[in-house]
């Protein structure tokens, strides 16, 4: 009869380092892990602070200041974005502005009493720097009507009354189509 396979013992000389050497392999293993997980971590809360860095500087950056001789005058962002959202409604075919949510969230607060909401600029972001203006505008298109004339009218309208009305230059017209509102009935 032969006898099972069973390992020939070693002796504990030589057992012993070759467990530690396992040991310290996985626990190098291991702390490579964690430092790749710290750096990914670190590197994700620097991006964010970065963001809110950059966030901070644009909003004291935003403005239209002009100086005259005995003062300055200062223009709002939200002045010119009331401005672009009364342009922009103006257009035959633009149903109303904004995104779902900001609609419904204006829709909301009215429902509850919370007085009516600022229809004129929802839907609408400016960043100003200095004389300069580029501004977003989010739509609702009437169904039925072609989309890209009543964008191309909203551009127009949107730069001729801002540049006639606050003397600012405008750079750039982003339009977002966000939905197309269903004939009355």
């Amino acid at each position: 009869m032969t006898e099972p396979n069973v390992p020939t013992p070693r002796p504990a000389s030589e057992t012993v380092p070759e467990a530690v050497s396992d040991a310290a392999s996985v626990a190098a293993d291991r702390a490579e892990a964690a430092m790749d997980r710290a750096g990914d971590a670190m590197t994700a809360a620097a991006a964010a602070s970065g963001r809110v860095a950059t966030a901070v500087i644009d909003r004291l950056r935003n403005d239209a200041e002009f100086l005259a001789d005995r003062g300055s005058t200062r223009i709002e962002d939200e002045v010119v974005e009331k401005i672009v959202g009364i342009a922009a409604r103006e257009v035959p075919g633009v149903h109303d502005l904004g995104g779902d949510a900001a609609r419904f969230l204006a829709s909301m607060k009215e429902r509850v009493g919370l007085g009516e909401s600022e229809a004129g600029n929802r839907g609408v972001s400016v960043r100003l720097e200095g004389r300069t203006a580029r501004v977003t505008v989010t739509l609702v298109v009437e169904y039925g009507i072609q989309v890209y004339p009543v964008t191309e009218l909203v551009r127009a309208k949107v730069i001729e009354d801002v540049e006639s009305m606050l003397d600012l230059q405008i750079s750039e017209v982003n339009i977002v189509v966000d939905d197309v509102a269903p004939p009355a009935r």
